[in-house]
């Protein structure tokens, strides 16, 4: 197993930050844990209690991200339902420190069905952006009644171009903030600056204190031949650069059997460059789930 955080003050600085983020948001949300074989889970809690049959959202961060970062489309998903965030285990966040060098797909399976059955009772909706959505793929749980995939790991490779390549070299070696909102730069779309400007504080903090994991390999065509028996919609940014839609879309379709969106004026972070459209999204999704 390795650690996140290059030391314990690292950790504790990343931890700091998380909290106060989400403290000084000002919004009405529960913040708690719970306990899995693979360590405490950091759990944020927002909106009404769902009705009877009603699916809660579960929303899955992606690489180097977690739900300090996930406020405004938590927020604004739990206008209409129950949202419930979970840090990823083995990212920076306020979840346990450490993944598994091997077999990390089972290994989050069996986290995320750990999970779901102490911080979510009954059904849900996981809404899983890139590692995050590759996590979701890896998850057998029975409370999974849909699947909401945003530029999702797990069904291609991800590319990384050449001039991404050249801004995460620099950010690696060296950090800045100025290098980090670089990076995010040609992670989105075309005019985002302020998404990169937002998280260039962060993406320096990452960088310094913490060792960023790699994007997970495709998953095998059985598992997701496997996952096909739950409703699943896979979205991605006209402009994303590791997934571009003209890769994802089909993938999603052969080897999913899902229903593809691609939202227009967003790049890879669709949870900073579109709340909003990722909004529509799930609410049109989890209406269908409750209307069946």
């Amino acid at each position: 197993m390795i650690s996140v955080y290059r030391g314990e003050q690292a950790r504790a600085e990343v931890r700091r930050w998380c909290v106060s983020r989400i403290e000084d948001a000002g919004t009405a949300r529960a913040r708690s844990e719970v306990v899995t074989s693979a360590g405490v889970t950091g759990v944020v809690t927002a909106g009404p209690e769902p009705c009877d049959g009603e699916p809660s959202v579960v929303l899955l961060p992606g690489t180097n991200m977690n739900a300090a970062l996930c406020l405004p489309v938590a927020d604004a998903l739990a206008r209409e339902r129950r949202v419930v965030v979970l840090d990823l285990p083995g990212q920076p966040g306020l979840s346990a420190d450490r993944r598994p060098r091997a077999k990390r797909s089972s290994w989050y399976g069996k986290w995320l069905t750990e999970a779901l059955a102490r911080a979510v009772p009954g059904p849900v909706v996981v809404v899983g952006h890139s590692l995050g959505g590759a996590v979701a793929l890896a998850c057998d749980s029975p409370q999974i009644v849909g699947r909401v995939l945003l530029s999702s790991a797990g069904l291609v490779r991800l590319r990384v171009p050449v001039p991404l390549l050249a801004a995460t070299v620099p950010w690696l070696l060296r950090p800045t903030v100025a290098r980090s909102a670089t990076l995010v730069r040609r992670m989105a779309a075309p005019g985002q600056g302020h998404v990169a400007d937002g998280l260039g504080e962060w993406m320096d903090l990452v960088g310094r204190r913490c060792r960023s994991s790699l994007a997970p390999p495709p998953l095998p065509s059985g598992l997701l031949e496997l996952r096909r028996s739950v409703p699943t919609l896979v979205v991605a940014g006209r402009f994303d650069p590791f997934l571009p839609p003209c890769h994802l879309g089909p993938a999603a379709r052969r080897r999913l059997g899902a229903e593809f969106r691609m939202i227009e004026g967003a790049g890879h972070l669709l949870l900073d460059e579109a709340p909003e459209a990722v909004r529509d999204a799930v609410r049109e999704f989890c209406a269908a789930r409750t209307a069946g």
